[in-house]
């Protein structure tokens, strides 16, 4: 892990501008708190008391808005999955003032020094959250699979739970590493690299690029890449087949609202395979995008060449909603397969509307007209939200990054070319970790090289770097 530390004088108000610049608001309206705080003593109703399944939860390390729990067992015919959701439909009344409310702001959005939560807190971290040791209402899934990880029965109902630990991903791996896993985790060691096989098998596009993150140490702030833990892939597999299995849920039914991405055009995938060709990085005729790129070694400069360019396979991602008949394109490209968002509904707004979709149809209900009337609301609603996380993220990264270079212009770098244009390249410093627009007109793609930098503004959040 490569990290840099920076002191910016007011740590608290390092990132106002931005929430200024994007209209960001923490609070909440008073209509809006008074229906939460009324919200939380809301009897969870008639259901199964599940709370003897030995929960876990994983999540970053002192997180509070925990959206899922699991537990995973191996049998002698294969693994039960128990994947525990939180259950925003108890607590979010349609058409009400917090319903109104989430609909607009459409999932949190986080910056370094605090977020923007898509739900007041007294239900993001309190009453909805799958905190340990207290008893809470979720959806849970339940997958019986055979041994080769393959869902044969999946079913999804309300219920009662209680999670008996919360992890994070550096401790449940360091357990990993050293033989002792929680009971409740052990068996992600083998069901997760089977889940990941059978997504190459499919064809599934992951792009191992290095990414960035922000982070606190009480003095300043620190820029870093974390490489992916096992345990953080295994624990995405679950989700992603639970994704899945909404997913076909809603096809068969002929209603609800997918997460598509199309196929990659024949275009994109000829100029990747030219652009291996080109870094002499061997890829067979009948090896698929996803397989070639899930086989390359991620720390090498041609991987990270490669894995930038193949961002042009994974474009024009959006969300289908369809009632009665189904969409043409039902698949994301870089699962894929079929598949829709209803695993975080603590920071996403669309889980919310999806899972009540699959709970209806799975009880062999007609759709509540207050949740038919919203599904076509829904892909409008989550692209402007999509936009605007997407921007502040960029943003605080730029920040961070002018901030970090800021009084060194001058000075020379090694970077790596990860794709080259006709009058300027992208490339890559690990240390400090900066990904940065440099000068030069078709810079070599893979090639580790001399930068200089030229400009490191903090004002206007421009890095950008000459060839030396």
């Amino acid at each position: 892990m490569a990290s840099l530390v920076i002191r910016t004088g007011r740590a608290d108000l390092a990132f106002d501008g931005i929430r200024t610049e994007f209209g960001l608001r923490s609070s909440f309206p008073a209509a809006v708190l008074a229906e939460a705080e009324a919200a939380v003593s809301r009897s969870a109703g008639d259901r199964p008391d599940l709370t003897s399944i030995p929960l876990v939860t994983i999540d970053p390390p002192g997180a509070k808005d925990l959206d899922q729990a699991l537990c995973l067992e191996k049998t002698a015919s294969g693994f039960v999955v128990h994947y525990a959701i939180a259950d925003l439909g108890l607590f979010v009344t349609p058409g009400g003032a917090l319903d109104l409310e989430v609909r607009q702001r459409g999932q949190t959005i986080y910056l370094p020094d605090g977020n923007v939560p898509l739900h007041p807190t007294v239900l993001s971290e309190g009453a909805a959250s799958l905190l340990p040791g207290v008893v809470r209402p979720a959806v849970l899934w339940t997958f019986t699979c055979s041994a080769d990880g393959v869902p044969t029965s999946v079913e999804v109902r309300r219920a009662l739970v209680r999670s008996q630990a919360q992890f994070d991903y550096e401790s449940v791996q360091k357990t990993f590493d050293a033989g002792n896993p929680h009971p409740s985790v052990a068996a992600l060691a083998e069901f997760g690299p089977l889940r990941r096989a059978l997504a190459r098998k499919r064809g599934a596009v992951e792009l191992q690029l290095p990414e960035q993150e922000i982070e606190s140490n009480g003095e300043g702030w620190k820029l870093v890449t974390r490489p992916r833990a096992d345990v953080d892939a295994w624990n995405a597999e679950i989700s992603l087949m639970t994704g899945m299995a909404a997913a076909s849920l809603m096809l068969e039914a002929r209603v609800g609202i997918l997460r598509t991405l199309p196929d990659p055009d024949a275009s994109a995938v000829s100029a990747l395979r030219k652009s291996a060709a080109a870094l002499k990085v061997p890829w067979p005729a009948d090896v698929s995008p996803g397989a070639f790129l899930a086989g390359l070694d991620a720390s090498t400069p041609e991987a990270m060449a490669l894995f930038t360019d193949a961002t042009r396979l994974l474009r024009g991602a959006g969300y289908s909603a369809f009632n009665g008949s189904v969409p043409e394109v039902t698949t994301h490209a870089g699962v894929a397969a079929p598949y829709t968002h209803v695993t975080a509904p603590l920071r996403r707004l669309v889980d919310r509307f999806a899972t009540e979709v699959c709970l209806a149809v799975s009880g062999g209900q007609e759709l509540p007209a207050w949740l038919a009337e919203a599904l076509p609301q829904l892909p409008s609603l989550m692209g402007a939200s999509d936009s605007l996380a997407s921007k502040v993220e960029r943003a605080s990264l730029d920040l961070v990054e002018a901030w970090v270079l800021a009084g060194r212009v001058g000075q020379e770098f090694d970077a790596v070319v990860l794709r080259s244009g006709d009058h300027e390249a992208e490339i890559f410093i690990a240390n400090p970790p900066i990904l940065a627009k440099c000068a030069g007109k078709r810079l070599p793609e893979a090639e580790r090289l001399r930068v200089r930098l030229t400009e490191a503004d903090p004002a206007t959040r421009q890095v950008r770097f000459e060839r030396a």
